[in-house]
């Protein structure tokens, strides 16, 4: 209950004293920290504050030399994630990192079962949040995004052409871990009755592509899904 969960809060190191710029930068959310917390302890019983201390140190040097005009909290926790990675590589993998972020990311969607985008209205809907994603994209200037007109007929189409998570991890030599941040979007897709097409994305081409159709559409028919060498999910 709220012991347990004061306990996983608990701080290995005063966060002011990581020398974070927090006038253009800001912290990892509370949801992140308490998810790296809870696989430290599972990996580290006895030293998860030392080794947990060694992630915020590792998350505040990324940052030291890193862009200063990022937007959301979610950018702030993938940098997060890639951290505890860093430090934590003798125990951790890709997989685990994965699993990391759906739990951070897919909490909304599962509150959103009543969703079907195969249904007229909520197709609509959805393309209204992604037209209000990309205005807070151009407010922010961090990712960059275009959003294709809205046809009841056709598949919703978005993209990015700017990411900063892809631009961070081929800065750091981090592309190996990438899947774990771009697959979960398929399984978002999959909780409101929705399939996500995607053939390229920002860690290894030019853009990332999201078609997004209901889970009936027979557009599915023609982009059979597969995972790639790097263990991208993609669709042909």
């Amino acid at each position: 209950g709220a012991c347990c969960e004061n306990f996983l809060t608990e701080e290995a190191m005063d966060e002011k004293e990581l020398g974070i710029d927090l006038t253009c930068h800001t912290l990892y959310s509370k949801n992140c920290k308490n998810e790296i917390m809870k696989r430290l302890r599972q990996h580290y019983p006895d030293r998860a504050d030392e080794m947990f201390t060694k992630v915020q140190l590792q998350y505040a040097e990324y940052l030291k030399d890193w862009r200063t005009d990022l937007g959301g909290k979610k950018t702030y926790d993938c940098i997060a994630l890639f951290s505890y990675y860093t430090v934590c590589r003798e125990v951790t993998s890709v997989a685990e990192l994965e699993q990391m972020e759906s739990e951070l990311f897919l909490g909304a969607f599962r509150k959103m079962k009543f969703v079907d985008v195969n249904k007229p209205v909520f197709k609509r809907l959805m393309h209204m949040a992604f037209c209000k994603a990309k205005s807070r994209c151009d407010q922010w200037n961090d990712y960059v995004m275009n959003v294709r007109p809205f046809d009841k007929n056709e598949p919703i189409y978005y993209e990015f052409t700017a990411c900063p998570v892809a631009e961070f991890a081929k800065k750091h030599d981090l592309l190996e871990a990438m899947p774990a941040m771009c697959n979960p979007d398929y399984y978002a897709m999959e909780l409101i009755h929705a399939r996500l097409v995607r053939r390229g994305n920002c860690a290894t081409d030019d853009h990332c592509d999201y078609t997004i159709c209901g889970d009936r559409d027979d557009f599915l028919k023609e982009h059979e899904e597969f995972v790639d060498e790097m263990g991208f999910r993609r669709n042909k």
